[in-house]
């Protein structure tokens, strides 16, 4: 039996945009994926994990250009200290963004990807973690992408699993690849610690107050 992967500090969701997810451009089997990437976040939100939704800026024109509907990310975000969007136009998520930075201030060593596209920004976005030395893992039901068109005297058209399964190996071995996503852990990427100090006063009695402090 394959050993289950040890638990991740954040989730980098990639790109999970209406224009991608939804109505007649959906990548395949769109439903599916949105439910793993929902079970993912809603499980590291449960843990206390760092989510980080990447927003892609497509250029004009494009379906994802920045004001459009198809822009808007598709699952809702819960704003606060561990869930935060960071908007990229580049496939890398860490290119020219503050990702890097918001991983380093929560301790995050160690990560989990999902989204799309599997062969362009996830597979980018994974790449760069682990050059950087992160952890990455990498649940197999939880990207996707296009069937990718038949080409004249190349080949016939690639289906989007393939491509997807073709991203995963373009990896390495260093990238932890599971078969679902439910297979994925989290835990806290951050710890809150209390203390305690004692202040005497002028009639020999002490009082005590307590802090709380959240530390990476």
């Amino acid at each position: 039996m394959t050993a289950l992967p040890s638990p991740v500090q954040a989730l980098l969701v990639v790109d999970v945009q209406s224009a991608f997810v939804t109505g007649d451009a959906a990548v395949p089997d769109a439903t599916r994926l949105l439910d793993r990437v929902s079970d993912l976040v809603g499980r590291a939100r449960e843990a206390g994990a760092l989510v980080v939704h990447l927003q892609n800026d497509g250029p004009s024109g494009e379906p994802d250009e920045p004001g459009t509907p198809g822009w808007e990310l598709h699952l809702p975000v819960r704003t606060g200290p561990a869930e935060t969007v960071i908007r990229k136009s580049e496939d890398d998520g860490f290119e020219e963004t503050s990702l890097q930075s918001v991983l380093e201030a929560a301790g995050v060593r160690e990560l989990a990807v999902c989204g799309v596209m599997s062969e362009m920004c996830v597979l980018a976005t994974a790449r760069r973690a682990l050059e950087l030395d992160y952890r990455v893992v990498l649940a197999h039901d939880a990207h996707a992408t296009y069937d990718i068109p038949a080409a004249p005297d190349i080949s016939d058209v690639v289906p989007a699993a393939m491509a997807s399964r073709v991203a995963e190996w373009a990896l390495g071995d260093e990238v932890e690849i599971v078969a679902r996503a439910g297979n994925v852990a989290f835990t806290s990427a951050f710890t809150t610690t209390f203390t305690t100090t004692f202040t005497a006063t002028s009639t020999g009695t002490s009082t005590a107050t307590s802090t709380a402090t959240r530390t990476a």
